[in-house]
């Protein structure tokens, strides 16, 4: 069921998860880059689509893709926040800025390794991105009762800077220099592995001093964010239930393979140490769900 490029992939994943937290003093280096390691990955996705392709998408499945959309940044936050506050109300903020955050630019890569309508996940990322800075803010509002002076313009700022320099980058690369994009296809997964070490060194290097001094508060949020994960992966099947099984797989992908590392800058300046080693954690399931996705691909290929 698994490739051997699953099990390297988890490897360098969770090495250099381990290593960040292990030897801050060395990766502390990379803190700086996981944004623009986001970019790139990005930037990786859109060199194997074309943009034409991704607008009669969009064109063609507006109703689907708008449910979608919907459920993502507003119906699944909601869900999981009433959930957890009456059961886990410690862990239910944390749960509702996951929730409620954009598709990660990392999910287009992982729609390759699955069966999967990766346009649709790309149109995803798009939409949800655009959509965050307005939704999130609102939904923290309306649910914890409390106003975070989130600026629009920066959010925009951010999320525009992540999703559309890359989409610019591609364009005027296979315009000017159409071997060099295709050479940087070839060779996409690998770079996309060093991209992912180099985004964990920063995240968890960052985190390192405050995993060791509270081991507990660690293998909670890992328990919680797993257990998101896991949540978020039947929930995205289950709103595209009668979709064809390559549109659920992107479905179940954008709903699973979040913008975690945008909550954790959040966290970090509007809430607490609690929320921001949540979403840190999340790097787990986020790429643990490959054994569901890898499960229900082998069960769609039977039925």
């Amino acid at each position: 069921m698994f490739r051997s490029a699953d099990i390297l992939l988890l490897f360098v994943v969770f090495s250099s998860m381990l290593l960040g937290i292990l030897v801050p003093q060395v990766t502390g280096y990379f803190r700086p880059y996981p944004l623009y390691g986001m970019m790139f990955l990005l930037f990786l996705s859109f060199l194997s689509l074309e943009l034409s392709e991704i607008g009669r998408l969009l064109r063609r499945h507006f109703v689907f893709t708008s449910w979608l959309v919907f459920c993502k940044v507003l119906a699944f936050p909601v869900l999981v926040f009433m959930g957890l506050k009456f059961t886990f109300p410690r862990f239910a903020v944390a749960g509702l800025l996951l929730s409620g955050v954009s598709t990660g630019v990392v999910a287009p890569f992982i729609s390759t390794l699955v069966r999967s309508n990766g346009g649709l996940v790309l149109v995803l990322v798009v939409t949800s991105s655009m959509l965050v800075p307005f939704t999130l803010p609102a939904l923290v509002k309306f649910l914890v009762g409390r106003s975070v002076a989130i600026s629009l313009w920066g959010m925009m700022r951010v999320l525009g800077m992540i999703v559309f320099v890359p989409i610019a980058s591609v364009e005027l690369m296979k315009r000017f220099t159409p071997s060099l994009a295709k050479r940087i296809s070839r060779r996409r997964y690998a770079i996309s592995l060093v991209i992912f070490a180099i985004i964990n060194f920063g995240v968890f290097s960052k985190y390192g001093a405050y995993f060791k001094q509270a081991p507990g508060v660690l293998v909670s949020a890992s328990l919680v964010a797993i257990a998101l994960g896991g949540l978020y992966f039947c929930l995205g099947l289950g709103c595209a239930w009668r979709a064809a099984p390559e549109d659920k797989m992107a479905s179940a992908i954008a709903a699973a393979n979040i913008n975690n590392v945008l909550i954790i800058v959040f966290s970090a300046r509007f809430f607490g140490p609690l929320e921001a080693t949540v979403a840190a954690m999340y790097m787990i399931p986020f790429f643990l769900v490959l054994f569901p996705m890898r499960a229900y691909e082998k069960f769609a290929s039977r039925s």
